[in-house]
């Protein structure tokens, strides 16, 4: 078989690939223990990372990496179908973008996404005004440290509201509006962590290890489905979306 001409059933490919790989991983975590098991490896041995590695440890990590793959990449699409239902002139100058780029009968694929500068600006808008995380992940100073006239002591725990300061008017106009030309206009602020004013993923070497991850299937995801349908609300329907805690 050409894969060259199954484009679809290639784009599955590393999907089976990491199915095959989770069945084998499975196979060995549930394996009966054997009666002489060998040596532990020698991270264990050692434990050179200062924390017991057990295997309840490991699938606990894994068990997180995919738990925060799936949910925040889930609910910032989420968002954007939301948004772009609010604002169709947006949804439409998307497909435009989208549609031009590439023909009806093909997918959208990861080599279109550097020319579709708006689908990018929708995406950071959305990740403006709605991050996945609203309070990333805490951190701990290190030293003492006077920052704005508050002194924070080494070993205080700081959290960071990335929400507020998506919505800082100091940093934004009008930061309640759902606006991503504001991305496009000379504006070259992006979210992977250089630009304080943008962190929904957090920033520095404890960021989002999935950044690259989540920006790519959020705009593959976003792309192909304006790429194929049309969305619109019933005549009448308004879409409540007030944010509560839960």
């Amino acid at each position: 078989m050409h894969f060259s001409l199954y484009p679809f059933i290639f784009s599955l490919l590393p999907l089976f690939l990491f199915l095959v790989f989770l069945l084998k991983w499975l196979s060995i975590t549930t394996r009966p223990p054997r009666k002489n098991p060998p040596p532990s490896p020698m991270i264990q041995r050692e434990n050179v990372v200062g924390i017991p590695l057990q295997r309840d440890s490991i699938k606990a990590l894994i068990l997180d990496i995919f738990a925060a793959g799936t949910d925040t990449t889930s609910t910032t699409i989420e968002w954007v179908m939301t948004e772009l239902l609010k604002h169709p002139q947006a949804m439409k100058k998307l497909q435009a973008e989208v549609r031009l780029i590439v023909h009806s009968n093909q997918p959208v694929t990861e080599d279109d996404l550097d020319q579709m500068l708006y689908l990018k600006a929708v995406i950071k808008e959305t990740l403006r005004l709605h991050p996945p995380i609203p309070i990333i992940v805490p951190r701990e100073s290190t030293k003492d440290v006077q920052v704005k006239g508050y002194d924070i002591a080494a070993g205080t725990r700081v959290l960071v509201n990335a929400w507020a300061i998506g919505q800082d008017p100091a940093s934004w106009d009008e930061p309640e509006e759902f606006r991503p030309e504001r991305f496009l206009n000379g504006r070259s602020i992006d979210f992977r962590g250089h630009d304080f004013e943008l962190i929904p993923f957090g920033a520095g070497r404890r960021g989002c290890p999935g950044i690259q991850f989540a920006a790519v299937v959020d705009e593959l995801a976003v792309a192909n489905l304006f790429h194929k349908f049309d969305f619109a609300l019933p005549d009448g329907v308004e879409l409540d979306v007030s944010e509560v805690a839960g």
